[in-house]
């Protein structure tokens, strides 16, 4: 009875359709009337990869799976209406002629034998989330598709529905249902996956190819065989798609770069969509090195990896668990942004702040002794001493008394504000920077660290890493000078590559944390700067965890997934001597402002001073800028910012290369040793 009455009533709004204008209106009121639901479906926060792929998707908020559908593959599109509603183009809601088709075939049988619901209808229920069987929710779906046809566009309606489409558990959507069955995008469906995906949303749970393949497969080929008839496909496409299994088993969705994704959701609530500077590549790669390195390696083990286009400041990939999905190594912790020990990662910044303020240079000879320093006597890693090494061997053999004698002669507040410049963030023990800051005894994350690194890569100019497409920047002031970055870069560059690795042109240091805690590698080339870690995110102890032979091969493996680019050459002001050419002072260090070592004469009682510019001026100087000075024994060797500008004049003056508008430093030594620094400002 109840079908019959349904029946019609279906009959009734077909002949009012037909009827005069009056009526026409007043249908047309009532349909206008219609409370429509929101129409705007959430979908899911896609991040995405440089090139427009999928790093990861996330849920909406009642835990389905729903994204944008973006391009579809059009023989989906032409199958979909052509099964579905063949008249979609040309009604207006509903299809008279399918609603009779089906009210008659109710009377006969005494129950719904096939449908007449259009697709425009299929989404009116969607939306409402209504009966999909009842004859009363048909009845609330008709006046819902006419209304939606008034205020949508045929387009809108289909987008709607590539939405909405159910396809089994808390999958809904073209583009979901493609990701989880064929691991791939809908714009790239082949005609077997695209008739699967027609057929799945008539009954998802029971044609679901995981559980019930028989009858997936038979109605997708029922799909082939109908879109064969009508000219979409030939016959032979048909049968050979009809030949294709069905997937047994559902794909895990997208999640390159995970935790970086869940951070970027995290700090851009509302956001639908997220574009990174991620290559996917080399995320793969990364990911999979990380993972690698670990295997086998010891329990709760993690790695993190960063890489970056030095030259832009964009973040290329980026790792902050081996594995995140694993708790018992903390594989929620992004490790990539977790405060760990640097090693001996920080000495090169402290080699390159002692070189730009002309204390010393890579050929300068030091003492590797044991030497106290208050009530602190520092050892090697090996507790062997080299005695008198240069400054170069110093830094790639990563002795620390020497360097902790570089930071004593700079300054541990100083190398801290020029690690700020670079983007090195310090995590200090009291919140003071001590010696031991240089040996590993400060906090850092990785992304820092290979902030730091980028700045050496660019001559000592900073700049912001970013992940996100136009957010890097060009930091405002420099860690030190152009001279001084390349001569640490040239220092580190003579590193032997890892047992194993092929030997490139890259400036790398590893480091290695007290109690084997932190496994670090950090380097650069002409183009890329990159940093690992390896470790456990508790802080315990990996015993014989060293960076050289952890984090370095991770990082030369890294750097074999991208083209080989030079080092820079030298800037046309460095000074390349061997330790006898050098002038007096640098031949071995000593700091600023006492007489070298090796200085055989005493000081002249003429203390030796700069009268021009004096300490503080302000020059006007368009041309080479004038030096003056008084006093003191000749020659004299006048520095600029740290780097030789006029070596062994006979007379206390020379014309210096003018370095530009800006603050610099003037200094002059004389034959004793003796030294007299002023601070002007260009204009």
């Amino acid at each position: 009875m109840r079908s019959r009455r349904f029946a019609l009533s279906l009959m009734v709004a077909v002949l009012v359709l037909s009827l005069g204008a009056g009526v026409r209106d007043r249908f047309d009121d009532w349909v206008r009337a219609t409370e429509l639901p929101r129409l705007e479906v959430p979908v899911g926060v896609e991040v995405l990869a440089r090139d427009g792929s999928l790093l990861r998707a996330f849920q909406v908020a009642d835990g389905r799976w729903r994204l944008d559908a973006g391009p579809v593959d059009p023989l989906f599109l032409a199958m979909l209406v052509l099964w579905e509603d063949r008249r979609f183009s040309r009604h207006a809601g509903v299809d008279a002629w399918a609603l009779l088709r089906a009210g008659g075939q109710a009377l006969r049988h005494g129950r719904v034998v096939s449908g007449g619901s259009t697709l425009t209808m299929q989404v009116a229920r969607l939306i409402e989330e209504g009966p999909t069987g009842q004859w009363s929710g048909k009845a609330r779906q008709l006046r819902l598709a006419l209304a939606l046809e008034k205020r949508l566009e045929k387009r809108e309606i289909l987008e709607l529905y590539l939405r909405l489409a159910p396809y089994g558990a808390n999958v809904e959507g073209i583009r979901a249902a493609s990701l989880q069955w064929f691991g791939k995008e809908p714009r790239l469906l082949n005609p077997a996956q695209a008739a699967l995906l027609v057929a799945l949303p008539q009954s998802p749970e029971t044609r679901r190819p995981d559980r019930f393949p028989e009858a997936a497969k038979a109605a997708r080929d029922r799909v082939l065989a109908h879109a064969a008839t009508a000219g979409l496909i030939s016959d032979a496409d048909a049968q050979a798609a009809m030949t294709e299994p069905v997937p047994r088993a559902r794909r895990a969705f997208p999640a390159l770069a995970p935790l970086l994704a869940a951070r970027l959701l995290r700090e851009h609530p509302g956001a639908a969509r997220i574009e990174t500077t991620i290559d996917p590549r080399l995320q793969r790669r990364a990911e999979d090195l990380a993972t690698r390195a670990v295997r086998g390696a010891g329990r709760r083990l993690s790695a993190a990896v960063v890489l970056a286009d030095h030259r832009t400041g964009e973040i290329l990939a980026e790792v902050g668990a081996a594995d995140w999905t694993d708790g018992a190594s903390s594989g929620f912790v992004d490790m990539a942004r977790a405060w760990r020990s640097p090693g001996s990662t920080l000495k090169p910044f402290v080699y390159g702040l002692a070189f730009d303020d002309g204390l010393a240079h890579p050929e300068t000879l030091i003492e590797d002794r044991p030497t106290a320093f208050g009530r602190w006597q520092p050892q090697n890693f090996d507790h062997n001493f080299r005695g008198t090494v240069s400054l170069r061997n110093a830094l790639i053999w990563s002795l620390n008394i020497p360097v902790v004698k570089l930071a004593e002669a700079v300054g541990p507040n100083r190398i801290n504000q020029a690690l700020r410049r670079g983007g090195v963030e310090l995590r200090l023990p009291g919140e003071t920077a001590g010696l031991a800051i240089v040996l590993g005894g400060a906090g850092v994350t990785l992304e820092g660290l290979t902030e730091g690194y980028a700045a050496l890569a660019r001559g000592g100019r900073g700049v912001r890493l970013s992940p996100l497409p136009g957010a890097s920047e060009e930091r405002p002031v420099p860690m030190f000078g152009p001279v001084a970055a390349w001569q640490v870069g040239h220092i580190l560059g003579q590193n032997s590559a890892p047992h194993g690795a092929r030997q490139r042109p890259m400036a790398y240091k590893t480091g290695t944390s007290y109690g084997h805690r932190d496994a670090l590698a950090v380097g650069y080339d002409g183009a890329h700067v990159g940093a690992v870690w390896l470790g456990r995110p508790d802080g315990t102890p990996v015993p014989g965890a060293f960076g050289g032979d952890l984090a370095a091969p991770v990082l030369f493996d890294l750097f074999d997934a991208l083209p080989s680019v030079a080092l820079p050459p030298p800037p046309p002001q460095a000074l390349t001597l061997p330790n006898s050419a050098l002038p007096l002072p640098l031949r071995r260090f000593a700091p600023a402002g006492r007489a070298s070592a090796m200085a055989a004469s005493p000081v002249s009682p003429d203390a030796l001073r700069l009268t021009y510019p004096p300490n503080g001026a302000e020059v006007e100087a368009t041309g080479p800028l004038t030096a003056k000075a008084r006093g003191g024994r000749g020659p004299w060797t006048f520095l600029l910012n740290g780097a030789p500008a006029a070596i062994a004049q006979p007379q206390p003056m020379a014309s210096l290369p003018n370095p530009g508008p800006g603050f610099a430093e003037l200094t002059v030594i004389d034959a004793d040793g003796a030294s007299a620094t002023a601070a002007i400002r260009l204009h």
